[in-house]
């Protein structure tokens, strides 16, 4: 099944020419099921590239899924046109009242400052709110994962040493959640932050459960004790060439930066990097969809 957005919006004609399933609201309104309502809270400076991304992997599903997409009023985004977030985004305002089968929280570069430092922390806090009465289940990327557990469970950020940079093969903890329905015992993910979780931390508290993490990486997948939030540490969602392209941005800036780790062949940075996450991001979101929200929503939300 398709997965639908506006028909204007900029990776409609890149998912068409991957021959990813893309319907147009003109065509979906012609058929006679319920998609199920999925709001992205989109905090990523490059919201058209991570639009993108996320759209790709929500996309590999049977169930048709109607995306909407949220910005924060407290931050204007200095990488979008605003012809852009007028057409395509909302605020929350515009979304309050409503109810959605699903949502996810991205990632955002703000993790040198403390939660409360960052200037759309208040607005953050009261969308966090939000999901537990208008939102069925509600998945975390990575800074919003973070962000999620601090609020919702007092679990802190901790600085890292050397940024978490590269692909980081993972271990399988709960193979009988069924978010994990399907997983290899051993994965790999995408990581690209500057701070962590500590599995310690999750394992401690009794309204979290640790399901995936790496020797390297640290904790990975956590959900909650009801199964209603979904934490993920690193960037499933990430393309082939996005870490490349981080590097390449932080070397023309003069910052230290390493290779990414395990990413380019033979650590060639001028060599096209092998995908080796994609089948499990696919895998992830799909399993998110079904168990955690097309089972578990009302038909009338």
């Amino acid at each position: 099944m398709p997965i639908r957005i506006p028909d204007s919006l900029p990776a409609r004609q890149i998912l068409e020419s991957e021959n990813v399933f893309v319907m147009s609201e003109t065509r979906a309104m012609q058929q006679d099921i319920r998609p199920l309502k999925i709001l992205i809270l989109n905090l990523m400076p490059t919201k058209i590239t991570t639009e993108t991304q996320l759209l790709r992997c929500l996309s590999n599903s049977p169930i048709q899924v109607d995306v909407e997409f949220l910005h924060t009023k407290t931050h204007s985004s200095k990488n979008t046109p605003n012809e852009h977030l007028s057409t395509f985004y909302k605020d929350f305002d515009e979304v309050r009242a409503k109810r959605y089968d699903g949502m996810i929280i991205t990632g955002a570069p703000v993790e040198h400052m403390q939660f409360e430092e960052v200037d759309y922390w208040d607005e953050l806090t009261q969308i966090m709110d939000w999901t537990k009465t208008n939102v069925t289940n509600t998945f975390h990327i990575c800074w919003g994962a973070q962000a999620g557990l601090y609020y919702h469970y007092g679990i802190n950020k901790h600085p890292l040493s050397q940024k978490m940079f590269g692909i980081y093969r993972h271990e399988v903890l709960n193979a009988q959640e069924p978010l994990m329905r399907g997983f290899d015992d051993f994965f790999y993910a995408p990581h690209s932050r500057h701070t962590a979780v500590r599995s310690e931390d999750i394992c401690s508290n009794d309204g979290l459960k640790l399901l995936a993490e790496s020797s390297e990486a640290g904790a990975y997948i956590i959900i909650s004790a009801d199964r209603r939030q979904i934490f993920v540490t690193g960037h499933s969602e990430y393309d082939r060439d996005t870490l490349k392209g981080e590097y390449v941005r932080d070397l023309g800036r003069g910052l230290e930066i390493q290779q990414p780790v395990n990413y380019f062949p033979n650590g060639d940075a001028a060599a096209t990097p092998s995908v080796m996450w994609r089948a499990h991001a696919h895998l992830l979101y799909t399993n998110w969809l079904n168990y955690y929200v097309y089972q578990a929503t009302p038909y009338e939300l």
